[in-house]
């Protein structure tokens, strides 16, 4: 039930459906019938029994899933009052049927129509909407977000792409949203996701097996997309059976960014974790660091010798690296081992193409240098990438990726997609509607960050969560899927007050749920 569906995907499945024998009337029927549950349990919810519930219905087949949930809430004894917007003489189809079965006037639909309604039902528009809303549609919409009646959409907010989650004009706010099937990544991706209010997937019967048809590659980030592969420790493991994960520190007054990925790595199951950096930095980080080791190794030479021991086999830098060509030459030599590898922070805006995407940011030691060398771009950052076999993970938040990638356009979910297959790496684009993308296609939306993961320091942890599962060798892009969903979850669990810090303290109790369930 993890898959998002696309709205072509979505109009692929109602075919097939039709196609295998189910009426599509009766489908129609079934999403009409599941809205009007949904809006029982919000008059329920509201403390009111008799709602006075309008339903705005559009000239597609939303506006028929409209009319049925007008016709259940009737026969259930509520006051139901039914507008349309454009000519009854348009529709057609199944939207035309039943309206047809509505056995009350339709009346013209207007900003009137929400005097002294306590729900709104928004039946005018689906997720196939692909311009803005203007005219008496855009009045409609602005009416019902001023009038602050609980909202209930059906498919999506009016106003919504639901393939991307956007829209250039208005769109309604919804308190729930009653979807079927399965979800649309623009349930998932901002704003799409606040605008949604609370998603109900109602089943209305298309057949499961349509989804081994379509094939989606676009999934929710939820446990059971990467659970089956999470490696738990065995009875007659030892440390090394647990990986060894390596993390670069900066200079000496940045260490912390590292420390943080270093904690989370260990947090995340990694047997053996050690910080490296310049003998200052290493000075520093020995008096902070208990479980987590520390050695004196800096500069490409040092780390491809020391990377040669093969059981170090995850490595993580960027947190608090510095930018510059020194970090750059570092990166290439750690991705000239066998190592996975997780690229975060300044590791990324080291290979930025321009000088103006190189911000020269103020440290300790005065200002950074900027990276000089031409030659170390985007371009060979992603050539280093695809010459070798061992996976690695990038973890840009929106400002980085624009500095290595540019300004692509799309959805969150095309831009992360693109920037898999341009680079070759696992692309984590990280915010509260993190994606995870990989280069053959397959992506993952996440939904479970709360607000106050926003945090300094709470990206140095996620990628340490990464390096740390990558240490115990799961799957690349389970491994990133999976460090993004703890990561959300360890937030939650902590709540308002969160920093950076109580992320790894939480990881233990989150991960014994998931060992609990994991014989399920």
């Amino acid at each position: 039930m993890n898959e998002l569906l696309s709205t072509t995907e979505m109009a692929e499945a109602d075919r097939l459906a039709a196609a295998g024998g189910v009426p599509s009337l009766d489908l129609m029927e079934n999403a009409g019938r599941d809205v009007a549950e949904a809006a029982l349990k919000l008059a329920a919810d509201l403390s009111r029994p008799s709602a006075r519930i309008v339903v705005l219905c559009g000239p597609g087949n939303n506006g028929g899933d409209g009319f049925v949930a007008a016709r259940h809430l009737r026969d259930r004894g509520f006051d139901v009052r039914v507008f349309l917007l454009g000519d009854r003489a348009a529709l057609k189809g199944d939207a035309a049927e039943m309206a047809r079965r509505w056995p009350l006037p339709i009346r013209p639909a207007s900003p009137d129509a929400l005097q002294s309604m306590n729900i709104v039902i928004d039946a005018l528009f689906g997720a196939g909407l692909s311009r803005p809303l203007d005219g008496e549609a855009a009045e409609l919409v602005e009416a019902v977000n001023a009038s602050r009646i609980p909202v209930i959409a059906v498919d999506v907010p009016s106003g919504l792409n639901g393939s991307t989650g956007q829209s250039d004009g208005p769109v309604i706010q919804a308190r729930r949203t009653v979807t079927f099937f399965r979800k649309k990544p623009g349930h998932l991706l901002m704003p799409g996701r606040d605008l949604c209010g609370e998603v109900i997937v109602a089943q209305i019967g298309i057949p499961d097996k349509v989804i081994e048809t379509l094939k989606p590659s676009v999934h929710e980030n939820r446990t059971d997309l990467w659970l089956s592969s999470f490696r738990w420790p065995e009875d007659a493991g030892h440390k090394y059976d647990r990986g060894y994960a390596v993390v670069v520190s900066g200079p000496a007054l940045q260490t912390g960014a590292a420390r943080l990925g270093a904690r989370g790595a260990i947090r995340a199951g990694a047997g053996v974790v050690t910080l490296v950096g310049n003998a200052t930095a290493t000075a520093i980080i020995a008096t902070q660091v208990t479980s987590i080791m520390v050695r004196s190794v800096a500069g490409p030479a040092a780390l491809t010798d020391f990377l040669a021991d093969t059981r170090r086999n995850a490595v993580l830098i960027g947190p608090g690296a510095s930018v510059g060509a020194e970090t750059a030459a570092d990166v290439l030599a750690i991705l000239r081992s066998s190592a996975s590898v997780v690229l975060d922070a300044d590791a990324l805006t080291s290979f930025a193409d321009s000088d103006k995407d190189r911000p020269q940011r103020e440290s300790g030691m005065g200002f950074l240098v900027r990276n000089g060398d031409k030659t170390l771009n985007a371009d060979s950052l992603f050539a280093a990438i695809k010459a070798r076999s061992a996976p690695v993970v990038l973890t840009p938040h929106d400002g980085e990726f624009k500095r290595l990638f540019g300004d692509v356009g799309g959805s969150k979910l095309d831009r992360a997609r693109h920037a898999a297959e341009r680079s070759g790496a696992i692309v984590i684009l990280k915010g509260s509607d993190t994606v995870i993308a990989e280069p053959e296609g397959r992506a993952a939306i996440n939904a479970n960050a709360p607000p106050w993961l926003a945090t300094a320091g709470s990206g140095d942890v996620l990628a340490g969560f990464v390096v740390g599962l990558l240490a115990q060798r799961m799957p690349a892009f389970e491994a990133a899927c999976a460090a993004v969903w703890l990561h959300g979850e360890c937030a939650r669990r902590f709540g308002i007050g969160l920093i950076a810090e109580d992320l790894p303290e939480l990881l233990p109790p989150v991960l014994a749920d998931l060992h609990s369930r994991k014989g399920r």
